[in-house]
């Protein structure tokens, strides 16, 4: 009886720490720069996914965006990240000039979100109206090898230009390049984010800027996953109109040894909780199921597919 009673004492805490080890899943939600705009929604994310799944730790990494997150999906450190369409596809390509070793065979699909817009704002006294009158000048084009920094090099070429062509390059994120132009030392930065990026609202307000027209031939040069787009008029402060530029589908992305019950509830939970993620950040908005498996670059993992079987998009 009493080696019995043991027996069924241990069966029972082997269960409960099977079930402990089984609750507890822990999700690293990869963003970007906090002054981005996939940094509060990561934060939302995190939060929804915290409150929602069941057993699940989460936590909000801050990066360098794209390239690195994809990467460091790669390598098992995290697992769910916001990036770049392009970004996407040159990893699972791998290629070497966007930052890739090698192939990232590991990535996994779980939603197309919304568009970033590739955002060129300059000082007024800059003079610049244009992606040509860029040349000369100084703009800064993103962390190195961050997926705005591939937009810039893109929107350059397709533009007939390159680094050589501006007065100086400066490879710094979004803030710190803000904090540069208020300084007066340098004349333009350009920006891949959702519509009302906090970093070009600051800067707004702190200094006469002109947004600069992207022509929309640009975006037909590019081709996909580019496409033309429009800044409207209001989006910042002193913007009176209409500014034409390229944008470029954000994707959410995670690892082929997330699991499948993990990857559903990742997928499920992000479409049943919009309006948190809108409270966030209003890029949010552009959200929407329907298009979530539009232009996705890499394989779906089979716990987003599931999801979207059950929505009869599959």
């Amino acid at each position: 009886m009493k080696r019995a009673a043991i027996a069924a004492i241990a069966s029972t805490s082997i269960a409960l720490s099977f079930a402990s080890a089984k609750a507890d899943e822990f999700i690293n939600v990869l963003t970007g720069g906090t002054s981005g705009v996939y940094y509060p929604l990561g934060v939302a994310l995190s939060k929804i996914y915290g409150d929602k799944i069941e057993g699940a730790r989460t936590q909000v990494q801050a990066t360098k965006a794209s390239v690195e997150n994809l990467n460091l999906l790669q390598q098992g450190r995290g697992e769910i990240a916001f990036a770049l369409g392009d970004s996407v596809k040159l990893a699972w390509e791998g290629d070497t000039e966007a930052g890739f070793k090698a192939p990232l065979d590991k990535l996994r699909g779980i939603a197309a979100i919304y568009p970033n817009y590739i955002q060129i704002m300059a000082s007024k006294e800059s003079g610049i109206t244009t992606v040509a009158d860029l040349q000369g000048k100084s703009l800064s084009v993103g962390a190195p090898k961050s997926g705005t920094e591939l937009n810039a090099r893109a929107i350059l070429s397709a533009a007939g230009m390159s680094y050589d062509d501006l007065g100086k390059t400066e490879y710094l994120p979004f803030a710190e390049s803000v904090e540069l132009m208020k300084n007066r030392q340098l004349d333009a930065t350009l920006q891949s984010a959702g519509l009302g990026v906090s970093s070009f609202k600051d800067l707004a307000t702190s200094l006469d800027v002109q947004m600069v027209a992207v022509p929309e031939e640009i975006a037909g040069k590019l081709g996909a996953p580019y496409i033309a787009a429009t800044v409207p008029a209001g989006t910042y402060q002193g913007q009176d109109s209409d500014v034409p530029t390229v944008a470029v589908v954000n994707f959410l992305v995670t690892h082929s040894e997330v699991s499948d019950e993990t990857a559903y509830q990742m997928t499920k939970q992000l479409f049943e909780n919009l309006p948190a993620l809108v409270a966030a950040h209003k890029a949010a908005e552009q959200i929407r199921v329907e298009d979530a498996l539009k232009g996705m670059p890499v394989p779906l993992h089979p716990g987003a597919e599931r999801y979207y079987k059950e929505k009869g998009l599959l």
